[in-house]
């Protein structure tokens, strides 16, 4: 800063000096209002008030020293000056902290934003993650039952131990997608089948689905163009969405309680997905807000669920929203293009 400042000095020392050596009829003050605004810019506002009084006082010493031109007029130019440098000084001193203020106050938004975002994820994955370890808890259950039977029934306990396993690795790997997202990473795309992604995702509801006495109807039009995707995050809208159809029928008559999903290929050329209940269904606010982050239709729910869905389907280029049926229920829809993959391109 001092180097700064003594090149300041020296600027507004030369400026004064030649208005004096000279005989032209100058206003230098407006040379020396240049030296306070680039003040401004580099140093601190008691060093900008120092450097405007040095101006003023060289202005004035440069008016007593001059021996040419007018005098009258020269007056004239000083008071002009001195007044020049002085509401200069004021305004760019303002100015600058007014600039200041608002840096602080961005960086102020953008704390409560990362602090808000850390929120979010931490949400995210504290829904995400809480179906793995639901089926993991339902496995572990059945894995003891199985082994204290009598006799034993081992097959039963390793298929039981086995989806335990599979549930591990597939937190782990919400938990991997989850992160990616907050780094706002691009997904993992591979080429899937649309019916065995489905279906994939869907054993892992089996044990739900049972649980609530849930009709499970599933249709996937025949000769489906495989999809490019991520399969992790597909399969999680599809389990958010089917979920969320289960937990909508818990309070009607289990002889109505019917889960329907669909695939098919429309007319836009995009694969096109239904995940339709037999719930209440929403009210004209639910289905404005759903897709809201933390807003949540449910009394314990946290409101994530869909908004992460719509995250994710967005980051697939693709497009979601949610319809009220005819009778009763909702009906969640989501559509992805139909890339079309070249002839060599690998599996």
């Amino acid at each position: 800063m001092s180097l700064r400042l003594l090149l300041l000095l020296g600027l507004s020392l030369g400026i004064a000096a030649i208005d004096t050596v000279t005989d032209l009829e100058i206003a230098v003050g407006v040379f020396q209002i240049v030296v306070v605004l680039i003040a401004v810019r580099v140093l601190p506002a008691r060093a900008v008030a120092a450097i405007s009084a040095v101006c003023m006082v060289l202005t004035i010493l440069s008016y007593r020293l001059t021996r040419f031109g007018d005098t009258e007029a020269g007056l004239i130019n000083v008071l002009i000056s001195l007044a020049a440098i002085a509401g200069t000084t004021y305004l760019a001193l303002r100015l600058s902290a007014a600039i200041g203020t608002v840096h602080r106050t961005r960086a102020h938004l953008a704390h409560i934003a990362r602090v808000n975002m850390l929120g979010e994820l931490a949400a995210s994955i504290a829904h995400e993650v809480n179906q793995p370890l639901a089926a993991v808890a339902t496995s572990s259950s059945a894995a003891l039952r199985w082994m204290a039977a009598e006799p034993a029934n081992l097959p039963k306990a390793r298929e039981a131990v086995e989806r335990i396993i599979a549930d591990t690795h597939r937190a782990s790997e919400i938990i991997a997608r989850l992160r990616g997202m907050a780094r706002h990473q691009a997904p993992t795309k591979q080429w899937l089948n649309v019916a065995d992604t489905l279906n994939a995702a869907l054993r892992l509801l089996a044990g739900e689905l049972s649980e609530q006495g849930v009709t499970l109807r599933v249709s996937v039009q025949e000769g489906l163009p495989p999809m490019l995707a991520d399969e992790v995050q597909i399969q999680q809208v599809i389990l958010n969405l089917a979920m969320n159809g289960i937990d909508a029928m818990r309070q009607v008559d289990e002889d109505r309680r019917l889960l329907e999903i669909h695939a098919v290929l429309d007319a836009s050329r995009e694969l096109h997905f239904c995940v339709s209940d037999q719930g209440k269904g929403l009210s004209g606010n639910d289905h404005e807000r759903v897709f809201d982050a933390f807003y949540s239709t449910k009394d314990e729910g946290m409101g994530m669920g869909l908004a992460i869905s719509r995250s994710i389907i967005e980051a697939h280029d693709g497009r979601i929203w949610v319809t009220c049926n005819p009778q009763s229920g909702t009906t969640f829809h989501f559509a992805l293009p139909a890339v079309t993959r070249d002839a060599d391109e690998p599996e």
